[in-house]
């Protein structure tokens, strides 16, 4: 078996002390992430982020810098994944904007909110990054290079 990371990126977006969330169907289970997704093939991290934050939330962003890159493996699967996850802020809402198949929809919750709800997060990796948003952990995103 070869054994192949999966790269995702997350972005968290805040507002006034709340998070921008979303909520979905794992396994039949709804749980709480950040806007996070899957690169695609020829996609920048950057324009991966924007779109899987539209398709997830209907919302809009711009970027506003890197909090980190994480190496998370799934218990429930073993499988590894390597999350560059961005700070962000709201642009605009599309509310008739068609999220993707398993996406409950959008939630703007406090830091509070999301630990009173910690049996629903999809990893551990949805508190670590607001955390590390909140400790001021942000690079400027020239840090992401582009594909040379």
């Amino acid at each position: 078996m070869e054994w192949k990371p999966h790269i995702t990126v997350a972005t968290v977006v805040e507002d006034n002390g709340r998070f921008l969330m979303v909520e979905e169907l794992k396994r039949d289970r709804a749980v709480l992430n950040q806007p996070a997704g899957h690169l695609d093939p020829n996609e920048s991290l950057i324009e991966a982020a924007i779109r899987e934050t539209l398709e997830e939330t209907g919302y809009d962003v711009e970027l506003t810098g890197v909090i980190g890159i994480y190496l998370y493996t799934a218990p429930s699967n073993g499988v590894t994944y390597q999350r560059i996850c961005f700070a962000g802020k709201a642009l605009r809402h599309h509310p008739d904007y068609q999220l993707d198949t398993g996406i409950i929809g959008p939630l703007w919750l406090t830091r509070d909110e999301l630990i009173e709800q910690r049996d629903r997060w999809r990893s551990e990796l949805t508190l670590q990054c607001i955390d590390d948003y909140l400790d001021g952990k942000l690079f400027d995103l020239t840090l992401i290079r582009p594909s040379v």
